[in-house]
């Protein structure tokens, strides 16, 4: 992935390298040839960590970001300290990958959003599983009028248990009053998302089931919604800390039904069924840890190009907006 100026290499600065998706975003910067010209954290021994691990240099003071010159900068951490830091990259007009989750408290992004659109400047959020192959094969049907009307979708992403990120040495994800919830709000933001972009008109909650189905964490191990669209399509969101593995993965489906198609991706494999011609045929799956590099190329490819990002601030007030309704119609 180049710049517009001579074809010389997009620069990115990884700022707060402690983040568990932190390496994620090193490979798909990587893999766009993007080159990697800083790393920072609040702790600078970890930023030097990282740094030293992968060949990097080290940044460390958050001054040095905002002077690094960098094209990008990919802004993680903790929901604490991301807000104030975020408001300083917009304020200096730099352009930013904003990775989840940056606050616990909706109100907070929202104004972010604000500022960033009275700024007008390029923020993308990563929410990768939005460049799944059943995105892509549904926009190719789309394009050939051969999807039909949406009937029902379902977006499931049900990982292991909680004690996994303090394996990570993020346990304050599971903390409700840092993360401001459980799995529906860590995990279940990309199904949320996902329905949000497809709806048609507004979506409606229908029902929002949310407890602690196995384990005693303060947050919620497993979240199941029911939405409808202004069409009447429906849509059902399951999030969960209920995966019997530690390891990375789980179980994971986006089934999405139309008229004419029925597609499928699970991750490790996908498909696509077609009623108009009787086919059922394999997609080239992508997995969902590589996906961050679909995310990475398209949020380049947008910014070079001086576009709005696919996945915006505003996309990410939305599905947390929802993500505060559910909460409040289960009670919690």
């Amino acid at each position: 992935m180049r710049s517009g100026d001579g074809g010389v290499p997009v620069k990115i600065i990884l700022a707060g390298s402690s983040h568990w998706h932190a390496g994620m975003h090193l490979d798909a910067a990587r893999s766009c040839d993007a080159e990697i010209i800083g790393v920072w954290d609040e702790s600078p021994d970890k930023a030097q960590a990282f740094a030293s691990a992968h060949g990097l240099k080290a940044i460390s003071t958050f001054d040095g970001v905002l002077k690094g010159g960098a094209d990008l900068v990919v802004l993680m951490g903790h929901p604490s300290a991301v807000p104030a830091r975020a408001r300083q990259l917009i304020e200096a007009d730099m352009p930013l990958m904003l990775e989840k989750p940056a606050t616990s408290q909706t109100a907070r992004l929202a104004e972010l959003a604000d500022l960033a659109r009275r700024q007008n400047l390029f923020i993308s959020v990563p929410l990768p599983n939005r460049f799944g192959p059943v995105f892509t094969a549904l926009s190719d049907l789309k394009s050939a009028d051969r999807a039909g009307p949406l009937a029902h979708a379902h977006f499931r992403l049900v990982n292991g248990p909680p004690e996994r990120y303090a394996a990570d040495g993020v346990a304050w994800v599971v903390d409700p009053d840092v993360g401001g919830g459980g799995a529906l709000r860590n995990l279940g933001i990309h199904g949320v998302d996902a329905a949000l972009s497809m709806a048609q008109g507004k979506l409606r909650l229908i029902s929002s089931s949310i407890g602690n189905r196995i384990h005693t964490s303060p947050v919620e191990d497993h979240a199941l919604l029911v939405l409808e669209d202004e069409a009447g399509a429906l849509f059902t969101v399951e999030a969960g800390y209920t995966y019997a593995s530690l390891k990375p993965g789980g179980d994971f489906e986006w089934r999405v039904v139309t008229s004419n198609a029925t597609l499928i991706d699970r991750g490790d494999s996908a498909l696509c069924a077609t009623l108009d011609d009787g086919v059922s045929v394999a997609l080239a799956p992508e997995p969902t840890a590589t996906r961050y590099r679909l995310c990475m190329r398209d949020t380049l490819d947008k910014l070079a190009r001086g576009e709005a990002p696919t996945i915006s601030l505003n996309d990410y007030v939305a599905a947390m907006s929802l993500i505060d309704d559910a909460y409040g119609k289960a009670g919690r």
